[in-house]
């Protein structure tokens, strides 16, 4: 019994110690556990708050800057100015454009042509009159000019494109005698469809062809009879044209133009309804490679009240009678047709070396209303007035050599029937006529100069010699002249 007790007895008191030193400890180590656990819980939370109001804070500073700068867009949208149509698409020519041609493209081109001519007139110029013909009151480019040095008519012109729709140009005439003149202020249309073009403003009316040209554009010194007898020189409208080119192989145009009918052979009749009316239509064609040609036809009717005759600026005569002080009036329908041709030729197209115009013009007009004629502003004499006057010229242009021309021209008027009971206006019997011979020489296409001799017989029974020298020069650029 003391043997098994002492066999149990030896290790028994260490296990006993273990146990009980285990159980002793026991509590203690869990109490520690489960404090630290509170402890690193505690700490998390504690981090998790903070790390929530640091964002909570930063989310509050991102709203406050979002918001000014919201504010800050809305007063700089406020302060500009009303919003612009956005910028339309250029067409592909002008988008092809050089650039340097871009930088210039909505400014006027300017360009100048100064013109002057020395006059040696064997008859005196102040009585001169086509005779049986009553010429507009102030003429512009009516008669033979002056004689000696005189400074012809200077040219400053404006041109320019307005936007992808419509080009604008300005032309001014400066002469000694007339001062300062629009001779064009229009706008024309770009880019309608169909062949179209709508002009309003001053223009030379299309009556005719050589109508449309500028003077410094005309092969001769002066204008021909046709232009000087019934149209005062150059016919302008005050209005609006319209030009349809017609979709064919071969070049026809019709147009037709509204205007308030001022200019000879109408006059100012203070209405609202238009007082002129143009319609014209035109056809050409190329014959190979040398030839081009061009057929028009044309018609103007104007209603004018009171027109004013009175020739080239001075007091008219007849038979030697001086009628100075008197006044012949107007009142009625004046119709004119004209036909025109133009034929042109040069080698292979190319004209730098030799090349010939031929160019004719055929006028007729009939007239019927009331002639008035005062003496001093009193009534003198009055009655119908009836008219049939017709005319014509033919000239043709020899380019013999390089910057070399020579021209002949010959002017034809019919004085026609006049049918009236006023003694003042039965005209004399008389068909006016003139040649006139010329050469110009240009050494470069900014100068020419020119030579012209003229054996006028515009009056009854007299011959007159007219010799003309004469410069024109162009500055600047100068858009190109039609047909």
């Amino acid at each position: 019994m003391l043997s098994i007790f002492h066999s149990l007895s030896s290790p028994r008191p260490t296990v006993l110690a273990a146990t009980a030193l285990l159980a002793l400890m026991s509590p203690h180590a869990h109490a520690d556990e489960q404090a630290t656990l509170q402890a690193l819980k505690q700490q998390i939370e504690d981090m998790r708050q903070q790390y929530e109001s640091r964002l909570q804070a930063l989310e509050q500073k991102l709203e406050q800057a979002q918001a000014q700068a919201l504010s800050r867009q809305q007063a700089a949208h406020n302060a500009l100015p009303p919003a612009q149509p956005a910028p339309q698409a250029q067409p592909a020519a002008v988008l092809a454009a050089p650039a340097k041609n871009m930088d210039n493209r909505f400014n006027p081109s300017m360009s100048v042509i100064l013109s002057g001519t020395y006059a040696s007139i064997k008859q005196d110029p102040g009585t001169w009159a086509l005779s049986g013909f009553q010429l507009g009151s102030d003429g512009h480019g009516v008669g033979p000019g002056e004689r000696g040095f005189n400074l012809g008519e200077s040219e400053v012109s404006f041109r320019a494109s307005i936007d992808p729709w419509v080009m604008g140009s300005l032309t001014l005439g400066i002469e000694d005698d007339h001062g300062v003149g629009i001779e064009e202020a229009f706008i024309q249309s770009t880019s309608l469809p169909h062949g179209l073009t709508l002009k309003g403003g001053r223009f030379f009316s299309s009556v005719g062809y050589q109508n449309e040209q500028h003077a410094h554009a005309r092969d001769f010194v002066d204008a021909p009879f046709v232009q000087q007898a019934f149209l005062n020189g150059q016919y302008a409208q005050d209005g609006a044209q319209v030009k349809w080119v017609l979709p064919t192989l071969q070049y026809v145009e019709l147009g037709a133009e509204l205007g308030n009918g001022k200019a000879y052979p109408g006059a100012d009749r203070n209405s609202n309804k238009p007082g002129a009316t143009v319609l014209f239509a035109r056809t050409g064609d190329d014959i190979g490679d040398s030839h081009s040609w061009r057929l028009g036809l044309s018609w103007l009717r104007t209603r004018s009240a009171d027109r004013l005759w009175g020739g080239a600026g001075h007091d008219h005569d007849h038979g030697g009678e001086e009628h100075a002080g008197e006044e012949m009036l107007f009142s009625g329908t004046s119709r004119l047709w004209v036909v025109d041709g133009v034929w042109k030729w040069a080698p292979n197209g190319n004209a730098s070396s030799t090349s010939f115009k031929l160019q004719g013009e055929y006028f007729w007009r009939k007239e019927a209303g009331t002639a008035t004629v005062l003496a001093d502003e009193v009534l003198e004499d009055e009655g119908d007035y009836r008219s049939s006057q017709s005319g014509w010229y033919l000239q043709g242009v020899y380019q013999f050599m390089p910057k070399w021309r020579v021209g002949l021209r010959y002017d034809r008027l019919n004085q026609g029937t006049v049918r009236t009971l006023v003694e003042d206006l039965q005209p004399e019997q008389h068909n006016p006529k003139r040649t006139s011979l010329m050469m110009d020489w240009s050494p470069s296409e900014f100068q020419r100069w020119r030579i012209q001799i003229n054996e006028d017989r515009a009056r009854l029974g007299i011959k007159d010699t007219q010799v003309y020298l004469q410069y024109q020069m162009s500055l600047g650029a100068h858009g190109a002249h039609s047909f």
